[in-house]
């Protein structure tokens, strides 16, 4: 275990409360993402934090500006992890937390051990699905769900769908789950007032017209779908081969085939894939329009961002997407794995520069309206408070959970 967790003598007397995020792997992601934005933005005179990866916090952590945040790296190895579960109850233990919020069902395991170290309140939040469970059928995961579900405190649902899953399929009481939208910073993530391509990207011709995708290349992300699509486009619209253009930003397992795809298409020289990038803002601001093709989502930090950047949406019609993009204002919604659809979307948009910009300009002002960052970030730390406030007094002789109503 590494760790860089303040001890008992360390915190001394500071009478914040200690708030120990549980995540699977600090990594690149819109998950950690979210977190990063929660833990810059929470006013540090409220809390204090920690960040417990279940295996490795990565680089990622140089994203998060405050130097008062403890992460703790389990190194769990691939398969299960019980072997883990006592050594996590010790240090939570040791680090005394007010509150213990896991995310996600790969971090779900850390909340009997937060019972067991007498934590009083533990939220887990539902972000989104795996690409083995994308409609949260998996009988196994449900178990799962419903097992820990004694555990846990309050929950945390970043989408409508996820809220309603948990009550109608987990039997969580409704008064246990508590829906916060992701945020958005739209002073980051803003309109260009002119498309400017960051300087090593090949497409910089103001004539073009820039599609592009932003994420981990992994299977629950589709990005393959898009490259279908874009070829597909180019087949049926010829004359797009003179302006259509793609992007694709993000490393995994999927680029192969994605590269694949193009190639066999004839259109690889139309494509620019310059891997995992930390100027996103900038890459946004250097599209026409933004493109998710995923098998499953939450609610999608990277539809919020490009709404926010002022680009119309292309997304498939999953999880949270739809709460996010208004079909035919914003943006265009699909069936997901439709390839027809979404290349008729693409050309679209590409053959139609005005309706484009108004649809960006529609995404803009929605962000604003409704998916303040700020406003996140103060739902978190009413949750936070509230909770504890209702806990004071308590201390850590808590009674034993009892289940919830609903079957196992």
């Amino acid at each position: 275990m590494s760790t860089s967790a303040p001890t008992n003598a360390a915190r001394g007397a500071d009478p914040r409360p200690l708030i120990a995020h549980v995540v699977y792997r600090f990594d690149v992601g819109g998950l950690e993402n979210g977190l990063v934005n929660l833990l810059n933005r929470l006013p540090e005179e409220r809390f204090r934090h920690a960040v417990i990866a279940l295996t490795e916090a990565t680089s990622f952590r140089r994203r998060v500006r405050r130097d008062d945040v403890a992460f703790v790296e389990l190194h769990k190895a691939p398969g299960s992890g019980v072997r883990l579960l006592p050594r996590l109850a010790r240090l939570l233990h040791t680090l005394a937390p007010a509150i213990v919020h896991t995310r996600n069902l790969a971090a779900l395991d850390a909340v009997p051990p937060a019972w067991l170290a007498r934590v009083p309140i533990r939220i887990h939040g539902e972000h989104g699905r795996d690409v083995d469970d994308l409609d949260g059928s998996n009988r196994r995961n449900r178990l799962a769900r419903r097992l820990h579900r004694p555990f846990v405190t309050q929950y945390v649902a970043v989408s409508d769908d996820l809220a309603r899953y948990l009550v109608d399929v987990i039997n969580v009481q409704a008064t246990r789950v508590t829906r916060i939208v992701n945020g958005v910073d739209t002073s980051t993530f803003h309109p260009a007032s002119i498309r400017t391509a960051p300087a090593d990207c090949p497409f910089s011709d103001p004539a073009l017209r820039i599609v592009g995708a932003v994420g981990r290349l992994q299977a629950v992300k589709n990005q393959a779908l898009l490259a279908r699509a874009f070829v597909r486009a180019l087949q049926k619209s010829p004359g797009l081969r003179r302006s259509l253009r793609l992007v694709i930003v993000g490393e995994g397992p999927l680029r192969p085939t994605i590269e694949a795809i193009l190639a066999e298409g004839n259109a690889r020289e139309l494509a620019w894939l310059p891997g995992s990038r930390d100027d996103v803002p900038s890459i946004l601001r250097g599209l026409d329009m933004l493109v998710l093709p995923s098998l499953a989502e939450g609610i999608s930090n990277t539809i919020l961002e490009a709404m926010a950047s002022g680009l119309p949406v292309v997304a498939t019609r999953v999880g949270g997407n739809a709460e996010l993009v208004a079909d035919g204002e914003t943006g265009v919604l699909v069936a997901s794995g439709d390839v027809e659809a979404l290349a008729d979307a693409l050309i679209r948009y590409a053959s139609d520069a005005t309706l484009a910009a108004q649809a960006g300009r529609s995404a803009r002002a929605r962000a604003e309206r409704l998916y303040s960052l700020d406003g996140m970030v103060e739902q978190y730390a009413s949750l936070y408070e509230r909770l504890i406030a209702a806990r004071k007094g308590i201390g850590r002789a808590l009674p034993r959970p009892t289940a919830t109503t609903g079957n196992v």
